[in-house]
């Protein structure tokens, strides 16, 4: 055994040296300068080294000695010739994991690394750690590298998971598939080998077992070898928060996306006799003298996929998966130019793709793919989202088939389904994002706008087109976008990145009162009001009901009641008089009403409204969108693009919503009344905790009578057993969510349900399980059949949000759930 042992460690060394030899291959000269530099700046700890941080920074690496490159760095850097002293070794090894190495990787992969530490670092050092690797990072960012650290602990695969989602981290959404992923793709850059490797593939359900009688004959030493842990099989449990990971990571790689979810799908096919690609790399690692394709972490990847997806008949989505795979390598074999990421790359990628039988013309529409535009990103978006939501789906159904329990904690849960419903959810008036990454520029230089009037072949609203009016440009062509408002097609696209500063665009409307001047102003004000991009919202604001944080308000932009006065003497508005009931005929200066706002999940959403009720309406949905603890939004921005009276009309509608807001968020008033007078109309809105209504009054005795009856309805929404629903509760009450609070008391716990309408359901004194209660709610709606349809796009994640109501000083506090019987057991071991 021990001779096979020195023949596997000796194998081990030579692929890895092959693998450093491939991905410096792949870099610029700057990646290769960053990746040499990096152990000797993990190693020591120096201020004249790039990254130092003051304190006790953790740093030695196991084994560590610097090559003749380093040593003329560190001489370099710190001006001396001795090496400066290491008096610790508190980091065990330092890998790569992902695509580098493979045939995935190019000029412009990232570099995920491993920093494996000793488990018994205390907090405030690994703070320090992580500090100085940001430092790391930042300066790879100067030079155009994108460098990610992750800090493991060598038990972290033997205890629970604690983690937490964060940009980067996976959090509890994986766990030993995260392992399963490295063990298949690691590249040691320093320190200790991977004990993994070498441990007989036959004999992997005793790997614990096997590693320790290693360690403790003698045979081995815990100070050469990185021992993580086996990955004989992976808990079925971890497949739903994979599956949310990797759909969360496709808004920013959708192609390896793809093929990610593909794999864990082609897993659940196999379970539970799945075939880890960890293991299958591992078995001809032992078995062969030489480096092959099954040691590449991504054409292990196709060929899982592949052969999957054969087995199925599902040859669209077989294409998809080769295109994915295809342009993530970026190197186009269209164009005659050498090898971009290594000859051996382009020899294995022109061989595959002659196997696959594609046509020039296929290859030189992905190698322009730089040059996509909008027809072409639509026809790319939706083939990537139905892809993802197919695999997602199959792995809901495998999880209900078998009755699985989620392994991710359900605070990761709530962010991960929030940042997807913030992405894909397609709502009405929502601005979709159409580009993940697909192509790098749509701006477009002609776009046109065309309104359709009832009675006519095609739907009546607006059309937009990207080419201008001219006959000979627009006949026959397709309209990218319908919608039956104005707003919602300039906001659509401004957003996607189609209506640029020097784009032209033109108007031909049929019934609507806008011209091409206020057209072109509408254009101007909102780009001057909202950036297209914003940074990522956070996990504390996905963990809260939605607030709008920038609300524009555009005043008359498809009708205007001035566009009709005389132009030889239009009437005048008298100092102080009122724009919703002017002059003797009481007339409403507004007659549209276009609201494009920005929430705190980043959301971008469009309302439009139109006739007699539009103000009413526009404020009532205004106000029903923000709960009653919410704060005010950071900007509101009131536009008005009437002929006569623009100021006016503007100024007054911005006083009206700002006092209307303040009267929503009045924390010390239980319910207040605001009356309105419109043209020739009476209303009531109804402010409460819970929610907003409006009335229409036709008299001052119907005032009191509606608000009698609003105050009894309000008295019987309570629950016959006399509990009451906590304040803070109420004024969490937020459109379109469900939530889910919990209330401890001395039988058990309450449970306050508030629905997508703000209604309430209490459950008094439960004396259930929460995890329980958790996990079957969030399996209800994630698994019911009607409430997922991959074909038609309506997969729901909408989920559940839970809360705990704790205790404060002076009230109660509401904090995201987590999984109090997880937390129990990863504190124990």
């Amino acid at each position: 055994m021990f001779k096979q042992f020195e023949l596997l460690v000796a194998r081990f060394d030579a692929i890895n040296q092959i693998k450093m030899d491939r991905a410096l291959e792949a870099m610029n000269e700057a990646g290769r300068r960053m990746l040499s530099i990096l152990p000797v700046l993990l190693h020591y700890h120096h201020p004249l080294l790039p990254g130092y941080t003051s304190g006790e920074v953790p740093c030695g690496i196991a084994n560590f000695q610097p090559d003749v490159a380093q040593r003329k760095f560190l001489v370099t850097q710190c001006g001396h010739t001795a090496e400066p002293e290491v008096k610790e070794c508190c980091i065990s090894a330092v890998y790569t994991m992902g695509s580098t190495s493979s045939i995935g990787q190019s000029a412009t992969s990232d570099l995920d690394i491993w920093v494996c530490h000793d488990p018994a670092l205390s907090f405030e050092r690994l703070v320090l750690l992580e500090q100085k690797c940001q430092l790391i990072s930042r300066l790879a960012e100067q030079h155009g590298i994108e460098m990610n650290f992750f800090l493991i602990p060598e038990n972290k695969f033997r205890v629970g998971n604690r983690a937490q989602v964060g940009l980067d981290n996976c959090g509890s959404a994986q766990h030993l598939l995260l392992l399963e992923e490295f063990y298949r793709s690691a590249m040691r850059v320093a320190g200790k080998r991977l004990l993994w490797r070498l441990i007989p593939v036959d004999r992997e359900d005793e790997y614990d077992a096997l590693a320790a009688a290693l360690f403790s004959t003698g045979m081995i030493s815990e100070n050469d070898w990185l021992d993580l842990g086996g990955v004989c099989h992976i808990p079925a449990e971890e497949y739903f928060g994979s599956a949310l990971w990797l759909l969360y990571k496709g808004l920013d790689s959708p192609y390896k996306a793809v093929l990610k979810i593909l794999v864990m799908e082609a897993y659940s096919a196999e379970f539970p006799d799945t075939e880890l690609l960890a293991v299958q790399a591992k078995r001809w690692f032992q078995q062969h003298d030489d480096f092959g394709l099954s040691l590449d972490a991504y054409y292990l990847m196709l060929d899982k996929v592949t052969r999957y997806l054969t087995s199925l008949g599902d040859t669209k989505r077989l294409d998809l998966a080769r295109r994915c795979f295809y342009l993530k390598i970026c190197d186009p074999l269209s164009r005659n130019q050498p090898a971009q990421h290594g000859q051996w790359r382009r020899d294995l990628l022109v061989k595959l793709v002659r196997e696959w039988g594609w046509s020039h013309d296929t290859l030189r529409h992905l190698d322009n793919h730089d040059q996509w535009k909008v027809e072409q990103v639509k026809i790319a978006y939706e083939e990537l989202l139905s892809s993802l939501m197919q695999s997602y789906s199959k792995l809901i159904q495998f999880a209900r088939r078998n009755n699985i329990s989620e392994s991710i904690n359900p605070e990761d849960i709530g962010i991960l389904s929030r940042k997807l419903y913030t992405a894909f959810e397609a709502l009405p008036g929502k601005v979709q994002r159409i580009n993940l990454k697909i192509a790098p520029d749509l701006r477009e230089s002609h776009l046109s706008l065309i309104q359709v009037p009832p009675g006519h072949l095609n739907r009546q609203g607006w059309y937009l087109y990207k080419y201008s009016l001219r006959p000979l440009d627009i006949i026959g062509r397709a309209p990218l976008e319908y919608n039956g408002y104005l707003s919602k097609l300039v906001a659509w696209a401004y957003f996607n990145g189609l209506m640029v500063s020097d784009t032209q665009v033109d108007i031909r409307q049929a019934g609507s009162d806008i011209t091409r001047t206020f057209l072109h102003q509408f254009c101007q004000d909102l780009a001057n009001t909202f950036p297209v991009e914003l940074p990522p919202a956070s996990n504390l604001a996905l963990s809260r009901p939605c607030e709008i944080r920038h609300l524009g308000i555009f005043l008359n932009l498809e009708r205007d009641p001035t566009a009709d006065w005389p132009e030889e003497m239009p009437p005048v508005l008298e100092l102080g008089e009122d724009v919703l009931c002017f002059g003797s005929r009481q007339e409403c200066l507004i007659g549209t009403v276009d609201l494009v706002y920005r929430n705190s999940w980043n959301e971008v959403r469009t309302l439009h409204f139109n006739g007699l009720d539009a103000v009413v309406e526009a404020l009532s949905t205004i106000l029903g969108k923000m709960h009653q603890d919410a704060a005010a939004p950071d900007a509101i921005d009131v536009f008005c693009y009437s002929q006569y009276c623009r100021d006016e009309i503007r100024q007054q509608f911005a006083e009206l919503v700002n006092s209307c807001i303040s009267l929503r968020l009045a924390l010390d008033k239980q319910r207040m009344v605001k009356l309105l007078s419109v043209g020739e109309s009476r209303y009531a809105l109804f402010l409460e905790r819970r929610g907003v209504s409006v009335r229409q009054l036709s008299s001052a005795i119907d005032f009191y009578r509606q608000v009698s009856d609003n105050k009894l309805e309000r008295q019987t929404a309570e629950p016959d057993n006399g509990l009451h629903v906590p304040p803070i509760v109420d004024a969490y009450a937020s459109e379109g969510l469900i939530q889910y609070f919990f209330e401890d008391n001395d039988n058990g716990f309450n449970v306050y349900i508030l629905d997508e309408n703000n209604k309430v359901e209490i459950y008094h004194e439960y004396a259930g399980s929460k995890e329980d209660l958790v996990q079957n709610v969030n399996r209800y709606y994630t698994m019911t059949h009607q409430r997922f349809d991959f074909t038609e796009q309506v997969i729901n994640f909408n989920l559940p949000q839970f809360y705990e109501l704790v205790p404060g000083a002076d009230t109660l506090q509401v904090m995201p759930y987590r999984s109090a019987v997880r937390d129990i057991a990863q504190q124990a071991s």
